[in-house]
């Protein structure tokens, strides 16, 4: 099994960058295939990204497209969400997540909610006008 543990989250304004961080605790983190999810009050979560096992194969949802990048290091068992130009808009608390995958399905990079099953506690992101 693995924890998940978000960071860097923080308040900026409209325009600035942030970079998520989330530290997975177990020496399985490699074989998991990666995601970050975001939840604003009132709202469903939504799909940010993913990654796949190796890092060479990563998905965005389209409102993120060309903004956020995801990446991972498997040495620190970390994956990352590089956040540019933010918008009021993208304020909620992101999740990342993990589900394991074999390795010759490193062409899939999970997209839906229900295809996870490792959660962190969250890390609030807020981004002011």
């Amino acid at each position: 099994q693995v924890q998940l543990v978000e960071s860097g989250g923080g308040l900026v304004q409209a325009g600035a960058s942030l970079r998520l961080s989330c530290v997975a605790a177990g020496r399985t983190f490699s074989n998991y295939a990666m995601g970050w999810f975001r939840q604003a009050p009132g709202k469903e979560h939504e799909f940010v990204a993913a990654i796949s096992r190796s890092g060479r194969n990563t998905f965005y949802g389209d409102s993120v497209q060309g903004r956020f990048t995801i990446s991972r290091d498997n040495a620190k068992n970390t994956v990352y969400l590089q956040m540019d130009s933010l918008k009021p808009e993208d304020t909620a608390a992101y999740y990342c997540a993990g589900v394991p995958r074999a390795y010759y399905t490193d062409y899939l990079v999970p997209r839906e909610k229900g295809e996870y099953d490792t959660w962190g506690q969250g890390t609030q992101v807020t981004v002011s006008s």
